[in-house]
């Protein structure tokens, strides 16, 4: 195993990883989940880069990759629902937006046809990871007002919409992305 797939498949532990410190309580544990959830992402950007750079570039690192971008970012969407960071209705469309491109893609690699990511993609993966990354924010900075402080509810309503907003733009764009992917592929798959 290459790598590019050692980098794409430790992703993947570490969104467990990510996940264990997110639920643990306290400053320290925040700021863990901040600082491998950063690391997870990094390992998607320096996977594609080898894989490109040193001709790595595996029939496994195109399936996985995404894979492993889906599980990551999919883990802390799930973990900001149960925290009740976001609502569930957007994680459910954004969930609903990955299985149908996922699936597609999967059926058409099965009958000898190559979906190819859209641009559109990247920039709802970068914009999803930036939402992520401003929550995970939210709640390292208020671990560190309560340790030393008191926590003011005003802040919480304020962060909370600032959230909301992101969101919304996040599902915009996961929703265009989507759409637009269907209308890009539409003829390779109306002969699937």
């Amino acid at each position: 195993m290459n790598l590019a797939n050692r980098l794409t498949l430790s992703r993947i532990l570490l969104t467990f990883v990510f996940m264990f410190f997110l639920f643990c309580q306290g400053l320290w544990a925040k700021a863990a989940s901040l600082i491998v959830f950063t690391l997870a992402a990094l390992s998607d950007l320096f996977d594609g880069l080898i894989a490109q750079r040193w001709n790595m570039v595996t029939d496994f690192g195109r399936l996985m990759d995404p894979i492993a971008d889906k599980i990551l970012v999919l883990a802390a969407f799930a973990a900001f629902v149960q925290m009740q960071l976001i609502d569930a209705w957007m994680f459910v469309i954004i969930v609903s937006r990955e299985i149908l491109i996922t699936s597609l893609r999967l059926f058409a690699l099965n009958k000898g046809k190559v979906l190819s990511a859209a641009r559109a993609g990247k920039h709802k993966t970068v914009s999803q990871m930036a939402v992520i990354f401003a929550i995970l924010g939210f709640i390292l900075l208020k671990e560190i007002v309560l340790k030393y402080s008191t926590w003011n509810p005003a802040w919480e309503s304020i962060f909370r919409q600032g959230i909301f907003y992101l969101m919304l733009i996040t599902l915009g764009l996961t929703l265009y992305s989507g759409l637009s992917y269907l209308w890009e592929n539409r003829k390779i798959i109306a002969r699937l």
